[in-house]
């Protein structure tokens, strides 16, 4: 599991930043750690890329791959999203124009929901995931 920042560049517009962590899908503690580091974090505010240049993700390196087209072949993309006191995991698919969301893998939680609430039914997506249930 390849964790990034979700760095700030503009309202509603964010990229993909360090530090970045990575855990085993398989080691639920390591999960729960990148996790709570990662959310702890937050979004800062991260400078757009220059004009013309695109370079790749940052998750490009910590798969282990050389390009996005490479990386996105294998990825099951999840967010977890809180707006107005509500949490989200957000599941997304592949579409012609990249990645978007899916109806379909959005669960949302009551207000009132822990942080830990929503790490932990993550962490079961995850793992469900990879043994393919």
């Amino acid at each position: 599991m390849i964790v990034p920042t979700a760095g700030k560049v503009d309202k509603g517009l964010h990229r993909d930043v360090e530090p970045v962590d990575v855990a085993p899908v398989s080691d639920a503690a390591a999960i729960r750690r990148a996790l709570h580091a990662t959310i702890s974090r937050g979004n800062p505010p991260t400078p757009p890329y220059p004009r013309g240049a695109y370079p790749q993700p940052v998750v490009v390196k910590y798969a282990g791959v050389k390009s996005w087209g490479a990386f996105a072949r294998h990825a099951i993309p999840w967010s977890i999203v809180e707006k107005d006191g509500i949490c989200r995991i957000i599941g997304k698919r592949k579409h012609p124009n990249g990645w978007v969301e899916d109806p379909e893998q959005k669960i949302e939680f009551p207000p009132g929901a822990t942080i830990d609430d929503v790490i932990d039914r993550m962490i079961e997506i995850l793992q469900d995931a990879a043994r393919g249930t």
